[in-house]
């Protein structure tokens, strides 16, 4: 029996303890909280570490001699997939490629050392370094966003409405640094544009893409995912330069084998690169829409990788999946009504409540702040979206 250790046993890798489960193979999950969720599932080794304490990654992996290891959907682990695989000789990335992939600036640095199109930036640690990026900004008179240089789910991220006014700048720098865990951050250009994320698996080097995904977010300050559809409804010319614009990024940071999920702006001079993990993309975006919209699982493709067995890429058939996000007025959450006839809504495939009566439903400011998600498989992605639009009108959620 092969055995492959999955980084992160949280709701977000779930689907790949289950589904290496069901492929036959023993499950080693990581993960620091001993109550996750994956340590849960029947015969799966658990072994209670910080899924970024490489070196007790490393020591483990080795004592039970893994065929593989991989992260799903999370960014901070691919240093540690890249380290075991290297000193084990396993399939992944090198230690380079995933600081390029977990690092925006080490990551716009290196696509725009390639040609690859990404916005103007400037990646800052003090308070001064942060003004004189501003005073750029003012000077071209482009509008600019921060962000931190190491996080992920539009956490700390925020839009400078106003370059002269001292003390929301201030406050945007202090609110972005608080989520940097390198105390850098990124002021860059603000691209106007639709954002599409792009799913790919690459094999020996060649890179192959899945599905292109439209996007919608929250307005500024932050930006946060509220949906996600496929394909894309972008005209062919479009996406045929979205398409050459990811490969050329996924060559650029070092893809060689294995995930990429790349986010871009469709810009006035075309498609910019938004950022790169060298993961498949969270938000139920490679785990269900990907599979419902082309037959490919993404899931299992990434653990045959992993463990040096031949995938199975090629696109099934041509459907619509789409995604919602919920969100609700501010304060306590008391009742949530119409669950059940939300999920008898035509095309409707899944209804989860993320929070539920007694939680506290805030102003959506990252991705851990919505109410839940309705998910629908259709004929074409309008009509998927439409069902999912129809199932979010039958749920009513109360707050006091």
């Amino acid at each position: 029996m092969k055995k492959i250790m999955i980084l992160g046993a949280s709701i977000l890798q779930l689907p790949a303890i289950k589904k290496a489960k069901e492929m036959g193979l023993q499950v080693i999950a990581v993960d620091m909280d001993a109550e996750a969720v994956g340590f849960k599932e029947k015969d799966v080794v658990c072994e209670v570490i910080s899924t970024i304490d490489t070196e007790k990654i490393l020591n483990t992996a080795k004592s039970y001699g893994v065929d593989g290891i991989m992260t799903l959907a999370s960014d901070m682990p691919i240093r540690s997939v890249a380290i075991v695989a290297k000193e084990m000789g396993l399939v992944g990335i090198s230690e380079q490629t995933a600081l390029k992939a977990t690092n925006k600036a080490f990551m716009r640095q290196c696509l725009k050392e390639h040609g690859v199109p990404v916005p103007e930036f400037f990646c800052v640690n003090t308070r001064e370094e942060f003004l004189k990026a501003i005073e750029y900004f003012k000077r071209t008179n482009i509008n600019c966003i921060v962000k931190p240089a190491d996080n992920s789910g539009s956490r700390g991220v925020d839009m400078l409405s106003d370059l002269s006014n001292m003390e929301a700048l201030g406050k945007a720098f202090a609110y972005s640094k608080s989520y940097s865990r390198s105390g850098d951050i990124l002021v860059e250009e603000y691209m106007e544009g639709p954002e599409v994320s792009v799913e790919t698996l690459s094999i020996d080097g060649e890179c192959h893409v899945i599905q292109i995904t439209d996007k919608i977010t929250t307005n500024a300050p932050y930006f946060v995912e509220m949906g996600h559809s496929e394909p894309s409804a972008l005209p062919d010319e479009i996406k045929q330069k979205i398409v050459q614009t990811t490969k050329s990024a996924v060559k650029a940071i070092g893809i060689g084998n294995g995930p990429s999920h790349t986010e871009l702006k469709i810009t006035a001079e075309g498609p910019k690169i938004v950022e790169l993990g060298a993961r498949l993309g969270g938000d139920n975006i490679t785990t269900h829409l990907v599979p419902l919209s082309t037959g490919v699982n993404m899931v299992e493709c990434c653990i045959r990788i992993a463990i040096g067995d031949k995938a199975d890429i090629e696109i099934k058939y041509d459907k619509g999946a789409a995604i919602r996000y919920l969100k609700a007025d501010i304060g306590e959450i008391k009742e949530i009504k119409g669950i059940s006839d939300a999920e008898t809504v035509k095309g409707i495939q899944q209804v989860s409540i993320v929070k539920g009566v007694g939680n506290q439903s805030t102003e959506i400011k990252s991705s851990v702040d919505r109410i839940g998600f309705v998910i629908a498989q259709d004929i074409t992605a309008d009509k998927a979206v439409y069902d999912c639009i129809s199932a979010i009108k039958k749920i009513d959620i109360r707050v006091g």
